[in-house]
């Protein structure tokens, strides 16, 4: 059996997601603020192959960036309970956005599950 991400597609499919996901950042009140405005094609690279990788795809990830160390890399921003809900509403949005026959109902439910959990594991501030 392949992976999950050439199951929903490969290439397409992901980097479909992750640009519905940016499309709403740069002017959303929480998120807008945390993402370089000068740099929103590589943070869209970054994720795309964050998901990737962790699907089964490009190892991309790993060898422009190294070990993820999301938690690291996201301390310099402070992340709270809104901050990882805001950014769960805008990803569901764009998972929204992909048919049913791209992503069945089981990888839709393993995509959304993982996002839950990074999003609330990315939390640094209870402020």
């Amino acid at each position: 059996m392949g992976s999950l991400f050439e199951a929903c597609g490969g290439e397409p499919t992901f980097r479909a997601l992750v640009r519905g996901f940016y499309a709403q950042v740069p002017n959303d009140d929480i998120l807008g603020p945390m993402y370089p405005k000068d740099d929103m094609a590589g943070a869209e690279d970054r994720l795309y192959w964050f998901l990737s990788q962790y699907w089964g795809g490009p190892t991309t990830y790993a060898q422009e960036r190294g070990n993820p160390m999301l938690r690291r890399r996201h301390m310099p921003f402070r992340i709270d309970a809104a901050g990882a809900e805001r950014w769960l509403e805008l990803m569901g949005r764009s998972l929204d956005q992909i048919d049913s026959e791209t992503i069945d109902d089981a990888s839709r439910a393993a995509i959304w599950n993982h996002m839950q959990r990074v999003a609330y594991m990315m939390i640094n501030t209870h402020s």
